[in-house]
């Protein structure tokens, strides 16, 4: 049975439905979207607190406790005190030695037990050189058996001129000097490269505490009076901040360590006590050796040669001169190309089976065969050691070689002749030195008499690994002489006879 309909009919109904629908769908998607709230005001307290932190969190994002200030510009002898110990017997003896490597704008002070008598001329003493006695230290006691007690007054020269120079900084602020950023304490027999010390300066941060030298190059130098400490001939580098500290703090370190032998093992002993330990520096050179000191010089190692002491006690450098001669002809190559005197290149002539060693600006040796490279980086021990008697012990801090007792059976030997520069190249001679006690049938290769070596001058580029070069013995129809050119060595190049 059928239900009646009242009023709309029920299929109108159905048809309508799904039109109302869309209707509502289409209202809902475009209805205009409801104003947000309006924003709550904040107090002025808690505005300038949002806008502290704001500034707060900048701060730490951009100077945070790590960032540094931009580093100051490179470290020039400007910035560079030496101080440097003498005596009046010792003075005039030593300043031909100094007037050799010491130059302005470094300055330096010389401190001497006594006035000198007579007073050196103002020609005798280098430029940028000031003398000054040393203030009395009777009142430390020194009690080493074998030592003297002038180590105490050698000691007290760090203190002396660090009080000395702040007095005339706090005298004359305007002065146009930049302040000091290095104070080089050393001995007047000591030689230094200076454009070699720069660099190695310039590889530390002058406001950090640094302490930098060497160890002696004998081992039993080394054991008796310690292996944790720069000695003192060979230069000993602190930076200024650690020096002024070191001034304040010395007297009274001196008064603790009476029973020490030199005045290097009290500077190291109060830099100790000061948290700071020694950064070896290879370049500077004790020299605790006697006699020849060709075989340590040959197999100088890859760090530039920044010093050079105990000059005195070793035989000239070159045959034939005496020491100060022999100095003025090193230092002639050391100026002309500082970052490579005494570097060692090595190179072999597969053709005629030769090896070539250079040091550069000092001397060349030319071996018949092949000679491995790790033998020749090791160091001749054409020297004896500092101490002598029955106890001492042939030892030393490095890898050592004996030399054949017999002449005949060494390799050919040439000195430093001549040097010229320019354009950015060296050319050095090297003239034969003939041996005494060899016939002249069994000299090798007895008609080669001079060698002469082209090179590039040495740019060190800061941050860059150090590495040997190579060099290229140049083809001669002449068995007389032998040219041979230095240069970079190529990327997987092997320094060998047969590679």
């Amino acid at each position: 049975m059928a239900t009646p309909s009242h009023g709309v009919p029920l299929r109108a109904l159905l048809v309508a439905l799904p039109l109302l629908s869309l209707l509502i769908v289409f209202h809902l998607l475009h209805r205009p979207s409801p104003l947000p709230p309006p924003p709550l005001r904040p107090h002025p307290h808690a505005r300038a607190s949002r806008r502290a932190e704001a500034a707060a969190e900048e701060a730490s994002v951009n100077y945070s406790p790590s960032s540094t200030p931009p580093p100051p510009g490179p470290t020039t002898l400007r910035h560079v005190v030496f101080g440097v110990a003498s005596s009046r017997r010792t003075l005039p003896l030593r300043l031909p030695l100094l007037r050799l490597w010491l130059r302005p704008p470094a300055r330096a002070f010389l401190f001497l037990d006594a006035p000198p008598s007579p007073p050196p001329a103002s020609g005798d003493l280098p430029r940028g050189v000031s003398l000054r006695v040393s203030a009395d230290a009777s009142r430390f006691p020194y009690t080493h058996k074998r030592g003297l007690p002038s180590a105490v007054r050698v000691a007290r020269i760090a203190g002396e001129l660090v009080t000395a120079l702040e007095q005339e900084e706090s005298s004359s602020p305007s002065r146009r000097r930049p302040p000091p950023r290095w104070l080089v304490l050393a001995d007047d027999d000591t030689a230094f490269v200076l454009p070699n010390l720069l660099r190695a300066l310039r590889r530390y941060d002058h406001r950090e505490p640094w302490y930098l030298g060497a160890r002696s190059e004998s081992a039993a130098q080394n054991a008796w009076h310690g292996f944790a400490m720069a000695y003192g001939g060979a230069g000993i580098a602190v930076s200024w901040p650690l020096a002024r500290r070191l001034a304040r703090a010395l007297d009274s370190c001196v008064l603790r360590y009476p029973h020490l032998y030199g005045s290097d093992a009290r500077i190291y002993a109060c830099l100790a006590e000061l948290g700071v330990e020694l950064t070896h520096e290879p370049g500077f050179h004790q020299i605790d050796l006697h006699g020849d000191v060709s075989g340590l010089l040959r197999a100088h190692p890859l760090s530039p040669l920044v010093s050079l002491h105990h000059l005195d006690n070793v035989y000239p450098l070159y045959p034939g001169m005496d020491r100060t001669r022999a100095m003025k002809h090193f230092f002639r190559a050391a100026n002309a190309d500082p970052a490579r005197i005494l570097q060692q290149t090595v190179c072999y002539d597969r053709k005629r089976s030769l090896t070539v060693s250079i040091a550069w600006g000092y001397s060349v040796q030319v071996f018949k065969g092949n000679v491995l490279l790790p033998d020749l980086l090791a160091v001749q021990k054409t020297f004896v050691p500092w101490k002598r008697g029955r106890n001492v012990t042939d030892v030393y801090m490095f890898n050592t070689k004996h030399v054949p007792r017999d002449e005949c059976k060494r390799g050919a030997l040439f000195f430093l002749k001549s040097i010229s520069s320019g354009k950015g190249k060296t050319e050095t001679t090297y003239n034969r030195q003939p041996p005494r006690k060899c016939l002249p049938d069994l000299i090798p290769l007895r008609n080669l008499s001079l060698i002469k070596v082209t090179a590039e001058q040495l740019q060190l580029i800061p941050g860059k690994a150090l590495r040997r070069h190579c060099c290229d013995i140049v083809p001669s129809s002449s068995n007389t002489t032998m040219d041979v050119n230095i240069r970079k060595c190529k990327d997987d190049e092997l320094i060998a006879m047969h590679s």
